[in-house]
């Protein structure tokens, strides 16, 4: 069992002193999956990172303590940590792009893993090895395992991730958004792959994720945090079917899916508050809807709703007078989400695009090889107007889409044609190049990997604004600069800070506000939420809706999250192996598949039950 008493953490800012998680109280079994669910920012890595003796070099743990079988973690010296981090307790990352070596290839870094916490050594590791890529469901195990990072997708990332935490045969696993960049596909079979290692060697699972679809599906009881505390605990079933917590409702609604297109979704007002701040009352009660008037002078405490269900409010210990109801967060009236009928001319086609890298010839140079990422791909968006691009991790999606934003000019061979109101984009140089690149912008997968780490977020949309909006002084820049941060869901006090200071979510809000900037007519949204939670999930598609509406824009929408693009797309493309192989409405695609891929795309998508 391990258990957690009253953990405290506490990081030195500049700001003063963060109590990034405050009184802690946790127990996970042999067998189980625990989930940690809650807003970016809340506390949920931090609280892996505790567990893992892994804080940061200004976190430390100022209280509480952390119990494997008996055991005091937080007691043990370094030398005797590193066999249990590792060998007892193994952990997922949320960020394979920062957590794999770029130079060292990805079989030698799971090789490392085998070979320091279990008996297997030199071939016999390696075999270990590959037996695990295929497991995880990594394509050609046998030729992968010789790759390095960089030549992976950032699904096939994770799953190096995955196989590589899972190689050591830890008894409990930590999993910090263990599915965030993979397929709904590979998705449902890591998580079988954990539910079959649930029953073989009883490992206990503390599963951190902001998809509740995964939840519902995966966990038997939940946690769910907000601004460094536990607000609410219940079985998984429980927890869906009647939710205590006004906060737990409201994520619930804000989940986008088909029944809900044609409206914004339920956001959630304002952000977690920062956590310096020395709370007086309920640190939700800014944005709670329920709020009452002694919400904000008395501290809440965890009471007893139901057999293991407990909840942080005062709704249930000192019910009393309510405030004034607060509103979602803004957004535009449903009418202003009609569907427009599509224009004759189309804003963005696609035609005949192939995109192959070269291999290696041989030992000896030889005769070079190729390999076709995209292989005869056709579409056409609309002004306007949003395709979603669906299918498995490394089918081509992403390339496609930086074919498009020309961003592999000189590691690929293109041919086919991607026409910009007429003009084809493949064929633009110098000023018109420059022109075109404000027209068609770019979000990320990886919000890490894509930001400067030398720059402040307000350099860092700053940047474009200098580059592709010239006409623009100094204080035009800043008011823009300044607006953008708000609509995300950030505080302007970001602007100030470093990329490292943010959280995973948080970092893509910033990668999205960078694309808008320079205020761009086509956007290519690379899984722009898929490292966003629920409530911040909400806002940004309403934001994207909202800014379609009213400047015309285009998307091209790369995502493996099924009920995003029910809400959003007007039409849809199936990739498989470089091609597409489906492609129509929204209501066509999805409602009525043609080909077996997409039926097992759609069969494989976790649902969230509804509640009562």
């Amino acid at each position: 069992m391990l258990q957690i008493d009253e953990l405290e953490v506490a990081l030195d800012a500049d700001a003063g002193l963060v109590r990034a998680i405050a009184g802690m109280r946790l127990t996970l079994s042999r067998g189980e999956t625990f989930a940690l669910v809650g807003e970016s920012g809340c506390g949920k890595s931090m609280t892996a990172l505790a567990l893992m003796r892994l804080l940061p070099d200004n976190g430390r743990i100022a209280g509480g303590r952390l119990r494997l079988d008996g055991e005091d973690l937080f007691a043990l010296p370094e030398a005797r940590m590193r066999a249990v981090r590792g060998g007892r307790i193994g952990m997922i990352f949320q960020e394979p792009s920062t957590s794999l070596n770029p130079v060292m290839r990805v079989g030698a870094q799971i090789v490392e893993a085998i070979e320091a916490h279990t008996p297997l050594r030199g071939a016999a590791a390696r075999a270990k090895a590959i037996e695990w890529l295929r497991r995880v469901g990594i394509p050609e195990p046998e030729r992968r395992i010789d790759e390095y990072p960089f030549r992976l997708s950032g699904g096939q990332k994770q799953r190096v991730m995955i196989a590589m935490t899972l190689a050591a045969e830890p008894d409990y696993l930590i999993a910090d958004e263990p599915t965030t960049a993979l397929d709904v596909t590979i998705q449902a079979q890591i998580l079988e792959l954990l539910r079959d290692l649930q029953r073989e060697r009883s490992l206990g699972v503390l599963l951190i994720t902001h998809d509740l679809g995964v939840v519902a599906g995966m966990a038997h009881r939940v946690a769910l945090m907000y601004a460094g505390q536990i607000i609410e605990t219940a079985p998984a079933a429980e927890f869906f079917a009647a939710p205590k917590h006004p906060y737990a409702r409201l994520l619930l609604q804000a989940l986008p899916d088909a029944a809900k297109r044609g409206e914004p979704l339920a956001a959630i007002a304002g952000t977690v508050p920062p956590l310096w701040l020395d709370f007086e009352g309920c640190r939700f009660a800014p944005r709670c809807d329920r709020a009452m008037r002694h919400c904000a002078g008395t501290l809440p405490r965890m009471s007893v709703e139901g057999p293991e269900h407990e909840v942080r409010c005062l709704l249930y210990t000192e019910p009393g007078e309510a405030l004034p109801r607060v509103e979602p967060a803004p957004a535009s009236p449903a009418a202003a989400f009609a569907e427009a009928a599509p224009e004759q001319r189309p804003l963005l086609d696609v035609r005949k695009l192939r995109v192959r890298f070269e291999l290696k010839g041989g030992r000896f140079g030889g005769k070079p090889r190729f390999f076709d990422a995209v292989d005869d791909v056709s579409y056409s968006i609309e002004p306007g107007r949003t395709l979603a691009l669906v299918g498995e991790s490394g089918c081509g999606k992403t390339t496609s889409g930086k074919a498009i934003v020309q961003l592999l000019r000189r590691q690929a061979l293109i041919e086919g044609q991607a026409l910009l109101d007429g003009q084809d984009l493949f064929a633009l140089d110098g000023a018109a190049l420059l022109e075109a690149r404000r027209q068609v912008q770019i979000i990320f997968q990886d919000p890490f990997a894509s930001l400067n780490p030398r720059l402040r977020v307000f350099e860092l949309l700053e940047e474009g604004l200098l580059a592709l909006r010239p006409e623009l002084d100094a204080a035009a820049r800043r008011r823009n600069i300044e607006a953008l941060v708000e609509q995300v869901g950030l505080r302007r006090d970001a602007l100030e800070r470093w990329p490292h200071e943010f959280s995973g979510g948080q970092r893509q809000r910033i990668a999205i506000a960078r694309a808008l900037a320079v205020e761009p007519r086509l956007i290519v949204c690379d899984e722009p939420t898929s490292a966003l939670d629920v409530s911040v999930q909400a806002q940004i598609l309403n934001l994207l809706r909202e800014l379609q509406r009213s400047r015309g824009l285009s998307y091209l929408f790369i995502t493996h999250n099924i009920g995003v693009v029910e809400y959003v797309a007007d039409s849809v493309a199936v990739m498989q192996a470089g091609r597409i192989v489906e492609s129509g409405s929204c209501a066509q695609v999805l409602g009525a598949p043609q080909q077996d891929y997409t039926r097992a795309l759609l069969a494989a998508v976790p649902r969230v039950p509804r509640p009562i």
